[in-house]
């Protein structure tokens, strides 16, 4: 088979192509999202013989996964850090129901917070799901992973997290890629009571997960995703997981002189851990995200030998993401070769793109709240989140997604007046329709802006759910169809849409006002499309 050179997102996807996916489903959110791209351009889908889809949010992502998955097929859901807390639900009691056809779940985490709010760790889920993790140290790690995940989905009968991290997800590597086997045939489970989790049966499933744990141990004992290598210097070992251990080749040059223990599946390995712990004074633990492995292995009273080095010492920083710098700087290496640049540009900070219709509705916005120096404006996830910055400033909160109604909403019953709500045509088919609906129930005074730029735009141009029917959905919600206004966010209009801005929020009760303009880049490259056609 040919080589290929692939991100290692695309090398995911392809490694569950080869191995005999059926469907995969996700909502886009960087780092993850060309995973889904990859499948969405591949011969295979084009051929009919997988299917994939964008869905309204990750939770609808991965119930989709788990009914092909019922059905005995081989299926998968992608996300980012912070859409795994939306598909939290699914996922945990996933576990218990547990999985026929394989079932993978693909995490993208964002140390430093590139594109995200936060630096959460996806392994912690893994705790609360009792489910295995894999996580791949380089390109084809990254590409092997579907394939073995999907064998130890079936083979435990549960979901399997893998887990990429920034750097890992958006650099390129070369793969050599295996022969394809077949798609798995229809065969939905004999016993059915396992997924229908009445207390009896939850109780009765949950007691077997938590009995094979062990078997789960042993397992990661066994994986070729974890290693330990022997050292000359037993004065310090390593445990590296995921990308970290590929920065400790970098480093060293790919032979290092001390112990080094690769952990890249999880449960965390114990009989490996004990062996670099019982024989070296020191050990340095490098792992992206919290210090999971470091607090594991130091237990809940302090380890006295041996020294337990990492994130909780200082020896790495707590925050942010591992480079070969950091890793270099902590093993007492000279850094010369992995010195940045010297010359380094000035970043320029992020801006909403010339002609964005995000910066006429954030102008028409602020506008019309001038004369009301007491309101608020409650955004949300996606591009239009730069209209807290300079030279827009219209917007005062930005927590995660679909918060920006019932935010608005809250700060409503507390007295705070005028309350808008600013969020995406996408954000709120992602988790902005139940807020919507709360305030329908409760009659709510505040005034909802959805900005429709007609796409997914901030994560790449991906179709909206909400495509030509925000309308119709803010009525079926409950919304007075005279208080559903639509506005074209332009500067020729602006002064008509700063007055039915004013008129909304003025209104005692819920009020809708759609911000409708195509994403200037999607135009592009449509205008573009069809010019090249």
């Amino acid at each position: 088979m040919p080589k290929l050179f692939l991100l290692g997102d695309e090398a995911l996807a392809q490694g569950a192509i080869d191995a005999g996916l059926s469907g995969a489903y996700a909502y886009p959110g960087t780092p993850s999202t060309e995973i889904t791209e990859y499948l969405l351009k591949s011969p295979e889908l084009r051929s009919g013989k997988i299917t994939v889809r964008w869905t309204a949010n990750e939770k609808t992502a991965l119930e989709a996964a788990l009914g092909m998955s019922y059905a005995g097929v081989r299926a998968m859901a992608s996300m980012k850090h912070v859409g795994l807390n939306v598909a939290a639900d699914p996922f945990i009691n996933a576990a218990i129901s547990g999985a026929n056809g394989g079932l993978i779940v693909n995490v993208a985490d964002d140390p430093s917070m590139h594109s995200s709010q936060n630096e959460q760790d996806s392994r912690l889920y893994t705790e609360l799901a009792l489910v295995p993790c894999i996580e791949p140290a380089d390109h084809q790690e990254a590409y092997d992973a579907p394939g073995y995940a999907f064998d130890l989905a079936e083979r435990l009968r549960v979901p399997v997290l893998i887990r990429l991290t920034t750097r890992l997800a958006h650099s390129r590597g070369p793969i050599s890629r295996r022969e394809g086997r077949p798609q798995n045939r229809l065969r939905p489970p004999e016993d059915t009571s396992r997924y229908i989790l009445l207390p009896a049966n939850a109780r009765a499933s949950y007691a077997d997960l938590v009995r094979r744990q062990r078997e789960f141990v042993r397992e990661s004992e066994g994986s070729p995703f974890n290693a330990l290598f022997p050292g000359e210097d037993e004065g310090l070992g390593i445990i590296a997981s995921g990308i970290a251990y590929t920065y400790v080749l970098e480093v060293t040059g790919g032979a290092p002189r001390y112990p080094v223990l690769k952990i890249g599946q999880y449960p965390i390995p114990t009989r490996l851990v004990e062996g670099i712990l019982n024989r070296c004074e020191r050990v340095l633990v490098l792992e992206e995200g919290y210090p999971y492995i470091e607090g594991k292995i130091r237990g809940l009273t302090p380890r006295k030998s041996p020294e337990i080095l990492g994130r909780l010492t200082g020896e790495i920083t707590r925050t942010g993401e591992l480079s070969p710098r950091i890793v270099a700087e902590a093993l007492g290496l000279g850094t010369e070769e992995v010195r940045p640049p010297s010359k380094i540009p000035v970043p320029r900070p992020p801006a909403l793109c010339p002609g964005c219709p995000h910066a006429d509705t954030c102008r028409a916005l602020k506008d019309a709240l001038a004369d009301r120096p007491g309101g608020r404006v409650f955004s949300d996830i996606g591009c239009y989140t730069l209209g807290a910055l300079p030279p827009y400033e219209a917007i005062d909160t930005c927590v995660e997604m679909g918060a920006s109604i019932t935010m608005a909403k809250g700060a409503s019953a507390a007295g705070l007046r005028p309350a808008v709500a600013l969020i995406g045509d996408s954000t709120f088919t992602h988790s902005g329709m139940t807020g919507l609906l709360d305030c329908v129930n409760e009659e709510a005074d505040i005034t909802v802006v959805i900005v429709d730029n007609l796409t997914v735009a901030m994560t790449g141009g991906q179709d909206s759910s909400a495509r030509s029917r925000l309308e119709s959905i803010c009525a079926g919600l409950g919304v007075e169809p005279g208080h559903i206004k639509v506005i074209e966010p332009l500067p020729a209009r602006h002064e008509q849409n700063v007055a039915i801005l004013k008129e909304e929020i003025d209104h005692r009760g819920p009020s809708v006002v759609i911000a409708r303009r195509e994403c200037v880049q999607t135009l592009r490259r449509r205008v573009k499309g069809k010019e090249g056609g």
